[in-house]
């Protein structure tokens, strides 16, 4: 008996079982990096104000936020700002120089649980805050949203 027809038989099945248990390591690997990025849980509050222009967040519980890992998208009356913070920052355009608090590039860039910060529209930057505007935060970290925020502008 020839062992020649075996031959390609068990190559054919070897290379099954290799392809089989790289698929699922490349699998397992996949659902574990999935999982490190779920968005974090966290309670934000917003107020906004006409006089000022200013917005001011507060974190009122949950994990903490690196702020060099978050972005803002804010939108007055459903239409975007011309010119959205980058953040952290100290001067931007569309915005008066020196956040409060974790916003401010100068800051401890950790938002904790309790922590305030503000930021204020400049007169460049439009829409403008009008009283009974309606002004709607989407807070997103990593390309994961963590929270998104509504307040009507007193």
């Amino acid at each position: 008996m020839s062992n020649r027809a075996l031959s390609p038989v068990v190559a054919t099945v070897l290379f099954l079982v290799i392809t089989l248990v790289l698929a699922g390591t490349i699998g397992a690997v996949s659902v574990r990096s999935v999982s490190l990025h779920e968005p974090k849980q966290v309670a934000i509050d917003l107020s906004a104000d006409a006089a000022t222009n200013r917005l001011t967040f507060t974190h009122r519980a949950g994990e903490s936020l690196d702020v060099d890992d978050i972005d803002l998208e804010i939108r007055v009356n459903g239409e975007p700002l011309a010119s959205q913070p980058p953040i952290p920052f100290f001067s931007a355009d569309g915005f008066h120089a020196g956040p409060t608090g974790p916003f401010n590039s100068a800051a401890d860039s950790t938002w904790r649980s309790g922590e305030v910060t503000t930021l204020e529209l400049a007169e460049t930057n439009a829409p403008l805050l009008e009283p009974g505007d309606e002004v709607v935060v989407r807070i997103v970290e990593n390309g994961a949203l963590v929270a998104e925020i509504e307040t009507a502008v007193q």
